[in-house]
């Protein structure tokens, strides 16, 4: 059996990082060469990353109703191929400089949702799409009182319209086989709680 993942970011020769473009996100121009698996070096590789930080998602369940709390809002990403471009979600955020992840994800659950959240618990941290961007999320699982959960929320200033809605257990695990819900964190999200609910549920009966 081969060795798996025998290089590692020694192995990695970064040439040049030239930015691109800076806004809300930025754009750099990486040049950089590698090393090859049967011996030696790659040649000079250019590639464009987006660059839009790190990120944070929370899937926010109510074990006594068996309710997930979800948001609905639009991503204009989806207008090319989804039916449309509102779509279902968990609660997620960007972690901005100085916040831990834990914190991000107690602030967007009341800014998006307007609930309070407890028994927070790390679930599992993917790369989003590490072909052409660093953006790594960290998802998360948390405890909360689904009857609270109503109305539309979001910040003004960040053109936020985030419709809450209360969703049954089994329908969220429905709307993954249906393909109501398209966005990856809120399918890996859904997932693992799927493989991990009753390890889950006794942990937080220890609290």
């Amino acid at each position: 059996m081969s060795k798996i993942q025998q290089f590692s970011t020694k192995d990695v020769q970064l040439i040049e990082s030239k930015p691109l473009y800076s806004g809300f996100f930025k754009m750099v121009k990486y040049a950089f060469k590698y090393r090859l698996f049967q011996g030696g070096w790659s040649k000079v590789v250019e590639r464009e990353i987006f660059e839009r930080g790190h990120a944070v998602a929370v899937l926010l369940y109510d074990p006594d109703l068996a309710e997930f709390v979800m948001i609905e809002q639009i991503r204009i990403g989806a207008m090319a191929t989804s039916k449309t471009p509102w779509l279902i979600e968990i609660v997620a955020g960007i972690i901005d400089e100085g916040e831990t992840p834990e914190n991000v994800c107690k602030r967007e659950a009341f800014e998006e949702a307007g609930v309070e959240i407890s028994h927070l618990r790390k679930a599992l941290s993917y790369l989003a799409s590490p072909g052409g961007t660093t953006e790594r999320l960290d998802v998360f699982i948390a405890k909360v009182d689904a009857s609270k959960a109503h109305g539309v929320h979001g910040l003004e200033y960040e053109s936020e319209d985030i419709l809450v809605h209360r969703v049954a257990e089994q329908q969220a695990i429905d709307w993954i086989e249906q393909g109501v819900v398209e966005n990856a964190a809120t399918l890996i999200a859904l997932q693992w709680f799927c493989l991990n609910k009753v390890k889950l549920l006794e942990e937080w009966n220890k609290f």
